[in-house]
């Protein structure tokens, strides 16, 4: 693994997302040809950090599609995420998004669990390979600027912390020209996998990915069993383009949002020191959905 030097390029920043985004529609690239919610959102509410709420497979045709993104409109938040591959029916979500003008701001990697890019099988890492590849291409079809991904797992001596970094970049650096030709962040999320359990860790495997188009999707609560996370977003800084959004605590574990030991009102004042302005979405269960909304709106005032 590398150390971390000053002199190492880092992933880049929400303002140059924000400029490569409109440079990219203004150029008139594949990105043009579609419906860019997430883009035209962050645009316009540049002022506050966007809410929204995981939405899994969301429906199974466009009437219930529909409803599914109407009621997460009115209960106040501003986008939803999804998973891929395996959409029901992706033509009949974007046409949804379209006519309850609602994004769906990003996609998670449904099978990084299972089909890891750090297995010590090749034929293995190649099937999840090829689900990043098909949810980048998913992302870009829906406007979402982003891929969430669990690089891997540590497991044993043949998928060791050594062999979850260089498997995983490697592999990671394959999909990178498409992300980057479509316009769709892969952004690597911090999870209970036995790898990259420090902030400085975590900001020096970003690092050595060393890609414009890959950040850090860092999650609040699953570090707090490690460390407090405001000092991972300071660690993290501008690698941070999403955030999850969970608590958790030592006698809670995964709770309602303001149960469990983080520090909320520490938590933002870390992010308005790195000045964050993204998407956060919430993973977990509250009461209902809109017990979230509030909760995120009285937790996250940022």
């Amino acid at each position: 693994m590398k150390e971390h030097s000053s002199e190492q390029k880092h992933s880049p920043t929400r303002r140059q997302f924000l400029q490569a985004t409109g440079s990219t529609l203004a150029a008139g690239s594949v990105l043009a040809t579609t419906p860019t919610w997430t883009e035209a959102s962050l645009l316009k509410n540049t002022a506050h950090t966007l809410h929204a709420t995981k939405g899994n497979a969301i429906g199974e045709d466009e009437a219930s599609m529909i409803e599914r993104l109407q009621e997460l409109k009115q209960l106040g938040f501003d986008g939803v995420e999804s998973h891929s591959p395996g959409i029901a029916d992706i033509k009949a979500l974007r046409r949804a998004m379209k006519k309850v003008d609602f994004p769906i701001h990003g996609l998670v990697n449904k099978v990084h669990w299972r089909q890891r890019l750090s297995d010590p099988d090749p034929k293995v890492r190649q099937i999840g390979q090829d689900a990043m590849q098909q949810a980048i291409k998913d992302a870009n079809f829906l406007g979402a600027s982003s891929v969430l991904l669990v690089p891997g797992k540590v497991t044993g001596e043949n998928e060791n912390h050594d062999q979850v970094w260089e498997r995983s970049i490697k592999e990671i650096r394959k999909f990178m020209p498409l992300a980057s030709r479509l316009g769709v962040y892969v952004l690597i999320e911090n999870v209970w996998n036995g790898f990259c359990e420090t902030p400085e860790e975590f900001r020096d495997y970003i690092d050595e990915i060393d890609h414009p188009w890959c950040g850090a999707y860092f999650d609040i609560g699953n570090c707090r069993k490690f460390s407090p996370s405001e000092d991972w977003i300071r660690t993290l800084g501008e690698r941070t383009i999403k955030l999850d959004v969970k608590d958790w605590g030592k006698e809670n574990g995964f709770c309602r949002l303001g149960e469990g030991d983080v520090n909320w009102k520490e938590v933002t004042k870390a992010l308005n020191e790195i000045n964050f302005k993204g998407w956060a979405t919430r993973e977990g269960a509250d009461h209902d959905e809109a017990d979230t909304s509030k909760l995120m709106d009285k937790l996250l005032p940022v």
